[in-house]
């Protein structure tokens, strides 16, 4: 029954967003990033390992965003944001909230490292349904989606390749175990300065 209604969602959802008003070019373009966050006290505990791999590194970027995993990038028109919203709240109520596990340390060479997501079908999921927004981002002169490919929590990023190579032999060895529900997501648009601004959240049912 699900998946009828996320097929009837998307063939109206494409129908709509084949019609959308198209913005005129010339529009500044913001980034968006769609996120989900830990709980409180899971967020501590990644907040104390960010201070951890500063204090050890001097690498002030591991303490300067708060913990998240990514789940969708892209660059829009401040105009398109009413749009955007109201088709990733409807895309959500046909997901379900789930549970994350963080499963110790891993890294992208050569400049990050990260806490693993034990299972990457949720995200993996929510990123396909959400493929549905890149024609009316496309369709107004902005650049293409990014997706999830690889769930994950950074703690550290933008690493110079000397800081990396020291730090994933010591995060290679170290453990970490936590887990935490995902029952919403949280849309933000980052300006110049790079600081997050909150436009919306929106609600995952439960299973």
């Amino acid at each position: 029954m699900l998946n009828i209604l996320l097929r009837r969602m998307l063939k109206i959802a494409m129908e709509n967003l084949n019609t959308a008003r198209r913005l005129p070019i010339g529009y500044d373009l913001w980034e968006y990033l769609l996120i989900a966050s830990p709980t409180k006290e899971v967020s501590e505990k990644v907040v104390e390992e960010k201070e951890i791999f500063y204090k050890n590194y001097g690498h002030s970027l591991a303490i300067q965003t708060r913990p998240h995993i990514t789940i969708a990038n892209f660059l829009a028109k401040e105009g398109m944001e009413e749009t955007l919203a109201r088709w990733i709240q409807n895309i959500c109520h046909l997901q379900n909230s789930f549970t994350v596990t963080l499963n110790n340390y891993s890294g992208f060479p050569p400049h990050t490292i990260y806490l693993r997501v034990q299972d990457a079908e949720p995200f993996k999921k929510l990123a396909n349904a959400l493929k549905i927004l890149d024609g009316f981002i496309q369709s107004n002169d902005c650049p293409p989606l990014k997706l999830i490919t690889k769930p994950h929590l950074t703690i550290a990023r933008q690493l110079p390749e000397y800081i990396y190579q020291t730090a994933i032999k010591e995060y290679s060895q170290k453990t970490f175990h936590e887990f935490f529900k995902v029952d919403k997501l949280i849309l933000l648009k980052r300006d110049a300065y790079m600081k997050c601004h909150l436009i919306n959240t929106f609600i995952l049912p439960r299973p």
